[in-house]
């Protein structure tokens, strides 16, 4: 059975994603350093203590990295629901290994690859913002 779209509009696009932190300013500079990414000027609640920056890169696509006082910070299985991975498209296999190289070098766990996958993905995957996993593809 095929799922055809229907209701009030025939497409949307994810504007974009967001995650919690402990540390805000070690995950801005990692987004900035390593991916090139372009961080605003950031948000602070006085009142809440909630703090954010959006961090956007080539082709619109935005990550909202977000922090607040006493946050829950469970162990992050790799085979869990919910959350698995954000993927960076990087541009070539040379470019994969190059990052997947000096995150290794910094001090990254390189926890994959680099390496072709079984759907024709090449590809390596990094844990390295506070157990959350970042995949580096073509």
């Amino acid at each position: 059975m095929a799922i055809t779209t229907g209701g009030i509009m025939n497409s949307a696009k994810i504007d974009h994603a967001a995650m919690y932190v402990n540390d805000l300013e070690a995950t801005r500079d990692f987004f900035v350093r390593y991916l090139g990414g372009r961080s605003d000027d950031g948000y602070h609640n006085k009142t809440t203590g909630f703090r954010s920056y959006f961090i956007s890169f080539d082709g619109g696509t935005r990550l909202e990295i977000m922090t607040r006082p006493e946050l829950s910070d469970p162990d992050k299985a790799p085979d869990r629901t919910g959350y698995a991975h954000l993927a960076f498209s990087v541009g070539s296999r040379e470019r994969v290994d190059a990052l997947t190289a000096q995150l290794r070098a910094d001090g990254f766990e390189v926890v994959s690859g680099p390496r072709t996958t079984g759907d024709g993905y090449y590809e390596s995957c990094v844990a390295a913002i506070e157990g959350n996993l970042i995949e580096i593809t073509v």
